[in-house]
């Protein structure tokens, strides 16, 4: 095999609960996170010299040593002893810096496309525990679906099938500091807790609504007080035909679930051209 194409799909949250502070610092969290069909592509080719080199769309992006795809296929180069250089063309769609995982979803695609490339016959637990060195949220990005995480992120069980649903993401033009929000998250003074069990109940009786009534993300609480613009697309996302509607870790994209494709599509319209947010999509739940 010479080259391998690869599709880094970006995640939403469900729900997202933080237990509590851990004394190393990291927060435990219990969260359902699910896989949707908004993706980048990865296309990674051996090439003669021994180097990594990395493209992308994004003149912004890194493709150095700060990258994490380069970080993984470093890491892998020399685990493996693999003197084959690597190229990358790296298209990024999903927003950086959104809450949707497009960085862990590109490292995680970096590794399945490496393991089959150079024939490196890792189990996805191997790819998950090397995952888990670069970014909580690779492991999941690589079991992918439905999956309520817990512990630091890393410990992933898998659900029932999600309903088939459209969601429209939007994203306003501001840049959230995932290190702030939990840095300024009061624990003590959380009143209302999303209820991850009966949203579990939900998927496995594939009720919508059920789901979609008991979403909650705690980070809201500070992530909207700073943003308010964050409220006011999951208000208009509700007025106008989402049957629920939530911030995406710690934003500042926020999700609507939709049962009708023309109510989706009406919905993204809506929020362009009354530029209630910089970037909007319409896809629909991935399912493994």
């Amino acid at each position: 095999m010479y080259r391998i194409n690869i599709k880094a799909r970006a995640k939403i949250n469900i729900s997202l609960d933080v237990i509590g502070k851990r004394e190393d610092g990291y927060h435990d969290v219990k969260m359902i996170m699910q896989t949707i069909n908004l993706y980048d592509k990865i296309n990674i080719k051996k090439i003669r010299k021994d180097e990594i080199k990395i493209q992308t769309n994004l003149s912004f992006l890194p493709i150095d040593e700060r990258n994490l795809v380069y970080k993984v296929i470093k890491f892998l180069k020399e685990k493996y002893k693999i003197k084959t250089g690597v190229f990358v063309d790296l298209y990024k769609v999903i927003p950086v810096a959104a809450g949707l995982a497009g960085g862990s979803s590109d490292a995680a695609a970096a590794l399945v496309g490496m393991n089959r490339l150079f024939n490196l016959r890792m189990s996805l637990n191997e790819m998950m525990e090397i995952g888990t060195m670069f970014g909580a949220d690779i492991p999941y990005c690589l079991l992918r679906g439905t999956a309520l995480s817990e512990g630091i992120g890393e410990k992933l069980t898998s659900l029932g099938r999600f309903p088939d649903a459209y969601v429209v993401i939007a994203k306003p033009g501001i840049n959230v500091s995932t290190g702030f929000v939990y840095g300024n998250l009061d624990l003590n003074n959380i009143d209302v807790r999303p209820d991850t069990d009966k949203i579990i109940e939900g998927i496995n009786k594939g009720d919508l609504h059920q789901i979609c009534m008991n979403m909650g993300n705690i980070l809201e609480t500070v992530t909207i007080k700073k943003y308010p613009v964050i409220n006011e697309i999951k208000d208009y996302m509700m007025k106008n035909g989402a049957i629920g509607s939530l911030m995406t870790g710690s934003g500042p994209s926020v999700f609507g679930i939709l049962e009708d494709k023309h109510k989706a599509y009406n919905l993204a319209h809506k929020l362009k051209v009354n530029n209630i947010a910089k970037f909007v999509y319409t896809t629909t739940i991935f399912n493994n």
